[in-house]
């Protein structure tokens, strides 16, 4: 069984209990499976400070380590900067991705920037 990249998109979705909250649970809760890439803390856990609170913030950032953390190193550096290049995606998104990528990982989204692209579960973000 292939490892699960949830993108920080999914993250947001799941801890809000939003509409596609359930798309995202098997991938998050299955821990054995999931990676994380260091980017995806930064964008979830300053969204949460900005919306919320720094202590749900920290919590929040408590499940996702929960994971296998992978932090941006030069190699996936320059695979994303190839990817963002190649798909036209933005900077966070092509880390995703090559992480996902490097992993042999399902990258879970519901950001239009992946639909079509490879390993990907695109599911559309309900209103």
């Amino acid at each position: 069984m292939k490892n699960n990249v949830v993108d920080s998109s999914g993250w947001l979705e799941y801890f809000a209990d939003a509409p596609n909250a359930r798309f995202f649970a098997a991938a998050i809760e299955n821990t054995q499976k999931l990676i994380v890439p260091s980017v995806s803390i930064l964008e979830v856990f300053k969204h949460v400070l900005r919306a919320c609170s720094e202590k749900q913030a920290f919590e929040s950032i408590e499940c996702m380590l929960q994971g296998k953390v992978v932090d941006l190193d030069i190699e996936l550096s320059l695979n994303a900067a190839k990817l963002g290049v190649q798909h036209k995606i933005p900077l966070a998104d092509s880390i995703i991705l090559a992480t996902g990528l490097a992993n042999d990982a399902i990258i879970w989204t519901q950001d239009a920037d992946f639909k079509g692209l490879p390993q990907v579960k695109y599911i559309n973000k309900n209103k």
